[in-house]
């Protein structure tokens, strides 16, 4: 493995920040690393950089020791591309300056597209005072992709872009973490995207590691409630005194069951509808083709293989 992460500890006035977190990534792959604000997110990127020392455990880079109980190595020699949530510049350099800065040498064809594709080309020559939040933003990556770390960490960035331009943005400076092989960590709280560019997705709790599968297990085999509902919408379903849980997307809609569903409410949301009804006395959420009226009885079955059942330490969970 290029990345190995074995049984790291971190803790903060006694406080477990990260407890025994361990995972392992190929050369190249990108991680999304989710939890709730305040989780210890950041912490994990300042022990991979080597900001935050780690009580115990070991992490590896590239065959490389960087941290384990007798060995640490300093953030500057580890080759380890950081961007932070406020994308920091040095005000009295221009944005190309700043990009550039104590760059030894660069492909100058390589630097024009990623600034073309950052939408940066129109303000290489202003200051950091002269642009926006986004174009900061921006630019921190563009600088920390030129340098093309062994690892790239991601610390929330992509929350300042356009909304306009942002999904173009996102998936072009990620095509060229692909190109050049960068093994990247994105910490995130938004769960929108993930699927589209994550080769693993990393779920994190209470310092401590929930799941971390690929995209496909994480959505359809989720390890336990939270992980579920942080990763979508989910229906409740009982069937024969058994609680189970169904993504909307799963169910589907037929001439008869033994599934009827009053519809509360049908909204349009681009190519489909968002469909709001009971089935029996839960709350129902399916997607449909076509408008359903308030008040209309439908009837709805699904897959069992769709059924998600949890232990029983879920129980409650999603009436919380």
């Amino acid at each position: 493995m290029y990345l190995e992460v074995n049984n790291i500890s971190k803790y903060f006035d006694k406080k477990p920040i990260l407890k025994n977190l361990s995972f392992s990534l190929q050369k190249g792959e990108i991680l999304s690393f989710v939890g709730d604000s305040g989780a210890g997110k950041t912490t994990f990127l300042n022990c991979l950089s080597g900001l935050d020392k780690i009580e115990s455990g070991k992490i590896v880079l590239d065959g490389i020791v960087l941290n384990n109980e007798s060995n640490f190595v300093e953030p500057q020699k580890r080759d380890v591309g950081l961007v932070f949530q406020d994308y920091p510049l040095f005000p009295h350099l221009n944005l190309k300056q700043n990009i550039l800065f104590n760059l030894k040498g660069f492909d100058q064809v390589e630097f024009d597209r990623l600034i073309e594709v950052s939408k940066l080309d129109s303000l290489l020559e202003k200051y950091p005072h002269q642009l926006s939040g986004g174009e900061k933003q921006r630019a921190s990556i563009v600088r920390a992709i030129l340098r093309k770390p062994k690892l790239l960490l991601l610390d929330e960035p992509f929350n300042n872009l356009d909304k306009n331009i942002k999904s173009q943005i996102i998936n072009e400076i990620l095509q060229t973490i692909k190109k050049y092989e960068i093994t990247t960590i994105l910490v995130t709280h938004d769960t929108n995207n993930l699927f589209h560019y994550s080769d693993k997705i990393l779920i994190f709790k209470a310092a401590t590691l929930q799941q971390f599968d690929s995209p496909v297990n994480t959505y359809c085999n989720p390890s336990n409630c939270y992980c579920a509902e942080l990763m979508g919408d989910l229906n409740k379903v009982i069937i024969d005194n058994i609680t189970y849980y169904l993504r909307p997307e799963n169910v589907k809609l037929v001439k008869k069951s033994k599934y009827p569903v009053v519809i509360n409410a049908s909204v349009f949301n681009k190519s489909i509808y968002k469909i709001k009804g009971k089935l029996f006395d839960n709350d129902l959420m399916f997607n449909s083709s076509k408008h359903l009226d308030a008040g209309e009885t439908i009837y709805i079955d699904f897959n069992q293989k769709d059924l998600i059942n949890f232990k029983k330490e879920c129980e409650g969970y999603f009436e919380n």
